[in-house]
Protein backbone atom coordinates (compact mmCIF):
# COMPACT_ATOMS: atom_id res chain seq x y z
CA UNK A 1 0.00 0.00 0.00
CA UNK A 2 1.32 3.44 -0.92
CA UNK A 3 2.32 5.44 2.16
CA UNK A 4 1.95 9.21 2.29
CA UNK A 5 4.95 10.29 4.36
CA UNK A 6 3.89 13.94 4.27
CA UNK A 7 0.51 13.04 5.72
CA UNK A 8 2.15 10.88 8.43
CA UNK A 9 4.22 13.87 9.56
CA UNK A 10 1.28 16.30 9.06
CA UNK A 11 3.24 18.61 6.74
CA UNK A 12 2.68 19.87 3.21
CA UNK A 13 4.66 18.63 0.22
CA UNK A 14 6.41 22.01 0.07
CA UNK A 15 7.54 21.79 3.71
CA UNK A 16 11.10 22.93 4.44
CA UNK A 17 13.69 20.72 6.17
CA UNK A 18 13.16 22.74 9.37
CA UNK A 19 9.37 22.21 9.16
CA UNK A 20 9.90 18.45 8.79
CA UNK A 21 12.25 18.29 11.77
CA UNK A 22 9.88 20.31 13.93
CA UNK A 23 6.91 18.09 13.03
CA UNK A 24 8.96 14.97 13.68
CA UNK A 25 10.06 16.12 17.16
CA UNK A 26 6.49 16.92 18.13
CA UNK A 27 5.08 13.57 16.97
CA UNK A 28 8.02 11.52 18.27
CA UNK A 29 7.52 12.89 21.77
CA UNK A 30 3.78 12.15 21.61
CA UNK A 31 4.02 8.56 20.37
CA UNK A 32 7.38 7.46 21.85
CA UNK A 33 7.20 3.92 23.36
CA UNK A 34 8.69 5.19 26.65
CA UNK A 35 5.75 7.59 26.97
CA UNK A 36 3.21 4.91 25.91
CA UNK A 37 4.71 1.65 27.27
CA UNK A 38 1.51 -0.43 26.99
CA UNK A 39 0.07 1.05 23.80
CA UNK A 40 0.77 -1.13 20.74
CA UNK A 41 -0.91 1.36 18.39
CA UNK A 42 1.38 4.16 19.62
CA UNK A 43 4.43 1.97 18.98
CA UNK A 44 3.24 1.29 15.41
CA UNK A 45 2.57 5.00 14.87
CA UNK A 46 6.04 5.86 16.17
CA UNK A 47 7.61 3.41 13.70
CA UNK A 48 5.66 5.02 10.84
CA UNK A 49 6.84 8.46 11.94
CA UNK A 50 10.47 7.27 12.09
CA UNK A 51 10.25 5.78 8.60
CA UNK A 52 8.65 8.89 7.12
CA UNK A 53 11.23 11.17 8.76
CA UNK A 54 14.19 9.06 7.56
CA UNK A 55 13.01 9.56 3.99
CA UNK A 56 11.85 13.18 4.02
CA UNK A 57 14.84 14.39 6.06
CA UNK A 58 17.25 13.01 3.43
CA UNK A 59 17.34 15.26 0.33
CA UNK A 60 18.12 12.37 -2.07
CA UNK A 61 15.52 10.03 -0.64
CA UNK A 62 12.92 12.76 -0.55
CA UNK A 63 13.47 13.57 -4.23
CA UNK A 64 13.08 9.89 -5.19
CA UNK A 65 9.98 9.60 -2.98
CA UNK A 66 8.44 12.66 -4.62
CA UNK A 67 9.03 11.05 -8.05
CA UNK A 68 8.12 7.43 -7.45
CA UNK A 69 6.33 7.25 -4.07
CA UNK A 70 7.12 5.05 -1.07
CA UNK A 71 8.02 2.07 -3.29
CA UNK A 72 11.10 3.82 -4.70
CA UNK A 73 13.46 1.83 -2.48
CA UNK A 74 12.23 -1.48 -3.92
CA UNK A 75 13.24 -0.52 -7.48
CA UNK A 76 16.82 -1.69 -6.93
CA UNK A 77 19.81 -1.68 -4.63
CA UNK A 78 23.41 -0.74 -5.20
CA UNK A 79 25.98 -3.46 -5.71
CA UNK A 80 29.75 -3.52 -5.91
CA UNK A 81 31.17 -2.06 -9.07
CA UNK A 82 27.85 -0.86 -10.44
CA UNK A 83 25.26 1.92 -10.29
CA UNK A 84 22.34 1.96 -7.85
CA UNK A 85 19.79 0.42 -10.21
CA UNK A 86 20.51 -3.30 -10.57
CA UNK A 87 18.09 -6.17 -10.26
CA UNK A 88 18.04 -8.49 -7.25
CA UNK A 89 18.37 -11.61 -9.43
CA UNK A 90 21.38 -12.77 -11.41
CA UNK A 91 22.05 -15.38 -14.04
CA UNK A 92 24.89 -17.83 -14.00
CA UNK A 93 27.19 -15.34 -15.68
CA UNK A 94 26.67 -12.57 -13.09
CA UNK A 95 24.05 -9.93 -12.26
CA UNK A 96 21.28 -9.44 -14.79
CA UNK A 97 20.89 -5.89 -16.05
CA UNK A 98 17.46 -4.23 -15.95
CA UNK A 99 15.97 -2.67 -19.07
CA UNK A 100 15.62 0.88 -17.72
CA UNK A 101 13.68 2.01 -20.77
CA UNK A 102 10.59 0.50 -19.15
CA UNK A 103 11.00 2.97 -16.25
CA UNK A 104 12.22 6.09 -18.02
CA UNK A 105 10.60 5.94 -21.43
CA UNK A 106 13.50 5.00 -23.72
CA UNK A 107 16.75 6.84 -24.43
CA UNK A 108 18.72 4.03 -22.81
CA UNK A 109 20.94 3.04 -25.72
CA UNK A 110 24.64 3.20 -26.50
CA UNK A 111 26.54 5.54 -24.15
CA UNK A 112 23.57 6.36 -21.85
CA UNK A 113 23.11 9.78 -23.46
CA UNK A 114 20.04 11.68 -22.26
CA UNK A 115 18.32 8.59 -20.80
CA UNK A 116 18.84 6.69 -17.60
CA UNK A 117 22.49 7.72 -17.71
CA UNK A 118 21.27 11.01 -16.18
CA UNK A 119 19.60 9.04 -13.42
CA UNK A 120 22.88 7.19 -12.79
CA UNK A 121 24.75 10.47 -12.51
CA UNK A 122 22.09 11.96 -10.20
CA UNK A 123 22.46 9.15 -7.65
CA UNK A 124 26.24 8.89 -7.76
CA UNK A 125 26.85 6.26 -10.46
CA UNK A 126 28.90 7.14 -13.53
CA UNK A 127 27.07 7.22 -16.86
CA UNK A 128 29.90 5.35 -18.54
CA UNK A 129 31.36 3.20 -15.79
CA UNK A 130 32.50 6.03 -13.45
CA UNK A 131 32.98 5.50 -9.73
CA UNK A 132 29.79 5.70 -7.69
CA UNK A 133 29.81 8.35 -4.95
CA UNK A 134 29.84 6.74 -1.51
CA UNK A 135 26.91 7.50 0.75
CA UNK A 136 27.30 8.49 4.36
CA UNK A 137 25.65 6.04 6.73
CA UNK A 138 22.90 7.53 8.90
CA UNK A 139 24.24 8.58 12.30
CA UNK A 140 22.39 8.89 15.55
CA UNK A 141 21.86 12.44 16.77
CA UNK A 142 23.84 13.75 19.73
CA UNK A 143 22.75 12.90 23.29
CA UNK A 144 21.99 15.76 25.68
CA UNK A 145 23.05 15.62 29.34
CA UNK A 146 21.11 17.23 32.16
CA UNK A 147 21.26 17.22 35.98
CA UNK A 148 17.99 17.11 37.88
CA UNK A 149 17.79 17.97 41.58
CA UNK A 150 14.86 16.29 43.34
CA UNK A 151 13.62 16.19 46.96
CA UNK A 152 14.48 13.19 49.15
CA UNK A 153 10.78 12.27 49.32
CA UNK A 154 10.43 12.13 45.50
CA UNK A 155 13.43 9.79 45.20
CA UNK A 156 11.78 7.44 47.71
CA UNK A 157 8.18 7.39 46.48
CA UNK A 158 8.54 8.54 42.84
CA UNK A 159 6.87 11.44 41.11
CA UNK A 160 7.23 13.83 38.19
CA UNK A 161 9.50 16.76 37.39
CA UNK A 162 10.13 19.14 34.48
CA UNK A 163 13.35 20.13 32.75
CA UNK A 164 14.06 22.88 30.23
CA UNK A 165 16.02 21.90 27.12
CA UNK A 166 17.50 24.48 24.76
CA UNK A 167 17.22 23.39 21.12
CA UNK A 168 19.66 24.34 18.29
CA UNK A 169 17.18 26.92 16.99
CA UNK A 170 17.41 28.74 20.34
CA UNK A 171 13.97 27.71 21.58
CA UNK A 172 13.63 26.38 25.13
CA UNK A 173 11.42 23.31 25.46
CA UNK A 174 9.86 22.14 28.74
CA UNK A 175 9.89 18.34 29.05
CA UNK A 176 8.09 16.28 31.68
CA UNK A 177 10.18 13.57 33.39
CA UNK A 178 8.75 10.61 35.29
CA UNK A 179 10.78 9.82 38.42
CA UNK A 180 10.60 6.09 39.27
CA UNK A 181 10.04 5.21 42.91
CA UNK A 182 13.23 4.22 44.71
CA UNK A 183 15.68 5.85 42.30
CA UNK A 184 19.11 6.26 43.87
CA UNK A 185 21.20 9.40 44.00
CA UNK A 186 23.47 9.63 40.94
CA UNK A 187 21.43 7.30 38.74
CA UNK A 188 20.55 8.23 35.16
CA UNK A 189 17.14 8.47 33.47
CA UNK A 190 17.20 8.11 29.66
CA UNK A 191 14.60 9.84 27.48
CA UNK A 192 14.97 8.07 24.14
CA UNK A 193 14.63 10.03 20.92
CA UNK A 194 14.37 13.44 22.61
CA UNK A 195 17.96 14.58 22.11
CA UNK A 196 19.49 16.25 19.04
CA UNK A 197 18.26 15.36 15.56
CA UNK A 198 20.54 13.33 13.31
CA UNK A 199 22.42 15.36 10.68
CA UNK A 200 21.73 12.79 7.95
CA UNK A 201 18.45 10.98 8.58
CA UNK A 202 19.46 8.68 11.43
CA UNK A 203 17.57 8.31 14.72
CA UNK A 204 17.46 11.21 17.15
CA UNK A 205 19.73 11.19 20.19
CA UNK A 206 18.60 10.76 23.80
CA UNK A 207 18.43 12.98 26.86
CA UNK A 208 20.48 11.58 29.76
CA UNK A 209 19.31 12.95 33.11
CA UNK A 210 21.51 12.46 36.18
CA UNK A 211 19.41 12.52 39.34
CA UNK A 212 20.68 14.28 42.47
CA UNK A 213 18.54 13.56 45.53
CA UNK A 214 18.62 16.11 48.35
CA UNK A 215 19.28 15.12 51.95
CA UNK A 216 16.43 14.89 54.47
CA UNK A 217 16.61 16.66 57.86
CA UNK A 218 15.36 13.56 59.73
CA UNK A 219 15.48 10.46 57.52
CA UNK A 220 18.50 8.56 56.17
CA UNK A 221 18.54 5.98 53.38
CA UNK A 222 20.41 2.67 53.50
CA UNK A 223 19.68 0.80 50.28
CA UNK A 224 15.90 0.31 50.31
CA UNK A 225 15.65 0.82 54.08
CA UNK A 226 15.03 4.10 55.88
CA UNK A 227 16.32 5.17 59.28
CA UNK A 228 14.93 7.92 61.50
CA UNK A 229 15.71 9.16 65.01
CA UNK A 230 12.53 9.33 67.09
CA UNK A 231 12.65 11.57 70.18
CA UNK A 232 10.70 10.31 73.24
CA UNK A 233 10.23 11.54 76.80
CA UNK A 234 11.70 9.81 79.83
CA UNK A 235 8.24 8.54 80.76
CA UNK A 236 7.57 7.16 77.25
CA UNK A 237 10.87 5.31 77.26
CA UNK A 238 10.64 4.07 80.85
CA UNK A 239 6.96 3.21 81.07
CA UNK A 240 6.29 2.51 77.39
CA UNK A 241 3.59 4.06 75.22
CA UNK A 242 2.27 4.72 71.75
CA UNK A 243 3.75 7.52 69.62
CA UNK A 244 3.05 8.85 66.11
CA UNK A 245 5.80 8.49 63.49
CA UNK A 246 5.67 9.81 59.87
CA UNK A 247 6.53 7.36 57.07
CA UNK A 248 6.38 7.39 53.22
CA UNK A 249 2.98 5.71 53.51
CA UNK A 250 1.62 8.18 56.06
CA UNK A 251 1.68 8.60 59.82
CA UNK A 252 1.69 5.35 61.83
CA UNK A 253 1.32 4.60 65.55
CA UNK A 254 4.48 3.00 66.97
CA UNK A 255 4.47 1.08 70.26
CA UNK A 256 7.47 1.79 72.51
CA UNK A 257 8.06 -1.10 74.93
CA UNK A 258 8.58 -0.23 78.62
CA UNK A 259 12.23 0.15 79.60
CA UNK A 260 13.40 1.25 76.13
CA UNK A 261 16.84 2.91 76.16
CA UNK A 262 18.19 5.48 73.72
CA UNK A 263 19.62 3.79 70.62
CA UNK A 264 17.02 1.00 70.59
CA UNK A 265 15.90 0.36 66.97
CA UNK A 266 12.28 -0.56 66.28
CA UNK A 267 11.57 -2.11 62.86
CA UNK A 268 8.47 -1.20 60.84
CA UNK A 269 8.16 -3.60 57.90
CA UNK A 270 7.26 -2.31 54.43
CA UNK A 271 7.50 1.39 55.29
CA UNK A 272 10.87 2.08 53.70
CA UNK A 273 11.82 2.96 50.11
CA UNK A 274 9.10 2.13 47.58
CA UNK A 275 10.94 0.43 44.67
CA UNK A 276 10.07 -2.04 41.91
CA UNK A 277 11.71 -4.81 43.97
CA UNK A 278 9.23 -4.10 46.75
CA UNK A 279 9.25 -1.74 49.73
CA UNK A 280 12.09 -1.69 52.22
CA UNK A 281 11.70 -1.34 55.98
CA UNK A 282 11.76 1.62 58.35
CA UNK A 283 14.02 1.56 61.42
CA UNK A 284 13.00 3.98 64.18
CA UNK A 285 15.87 4.68 66.58
CA UNK A 286 14.68 5.83 70.01
CA UNK A 287 16.31 8.95 71.46
CA UNK A 288 15.39 9.95 75.04
CA UNK A 289 15.02 13.73 75.38
CA UNK A 290 15.54 15.48 78.72
CA UNK A 291 14.93 19.14 79.58
CA UNK A 292 17.97 21.41 79.67
CA UNK A 293 17.05 22.51 83.21
CA UNK A 294 15.70 20.24 85.97
CA UNK A 295 14.02 21.63 89.08
CA UNK A 296 14.99 20.44 92.59
CA UNK A 297 11.91 18.26 93.09
CA UNK A 298 12.46 16.40 89.80
CA UNK A 299 16.17 16.06 90.62
CA UNK A 300 15.34 14.39 93.91
CA UNK A 301 12.97 11.92 92.22
CA UNK A 302 15.60 11.03 89.62
CA UNK A 303 18.22 10.40 92.31
CA UNK A 304 15.81 8.14 94.21
CA UNK A 305 14.99 6.22 91.02
CA UNK A 306 18.67 5.80 90.13
CA UNK A 307 19.56 4.60 93.62
CA UNK A 308 16.94 1.84 93.45
CA UNK A 309 18.06 0.47 90.04
CA UNK A 310 21.77 -0.01 90.81
CA UNK A 311 22.57 0.00 87.07
CA UNK A 312 26.12 -0.26 85.70
CA UNK A 313 25.59 1.03 82.14
CA UNK A 314 29.35 1.25 81.33
CA UNK A 315 30.41 -2.14 82.64
CA UNK A 316 31.12 -3.46 79.15
CA UNK A 317 32.82 -0.30 77.87
CA UNK A 318 36.37 -1.20 76.75
CA UNK A 319 39.17 0.33 74.68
Amino acid sequence: MEEDYYKILSVGRDASAADIQKAYRKLARKYHPDVNPDDASAKKKFQEIQKAYEVLNDAEKREMYDRYGSSFESMGAGGPGGGPWRSHSAGQGGQAEVDFSQFFGGGAQGGFEGGFGDIFRQFGGGGGGGTRRSRQRPRKGADLKHQLDIPFNTAVTGGEARINVKRPDGKVEAISVKIPAGIEDGKTIRLRGQGEQSPNGGPAGDILITVKAAAHPSFRRRGNNLEVNVPVTLAEAGLGGKIDVPTPKGVITLTVPPGTSSGKRLRVKGHGVQSKEGPGDLYAEIQIVLPSEIDSESEQLIRQFDAKQKLKPRSDLRW
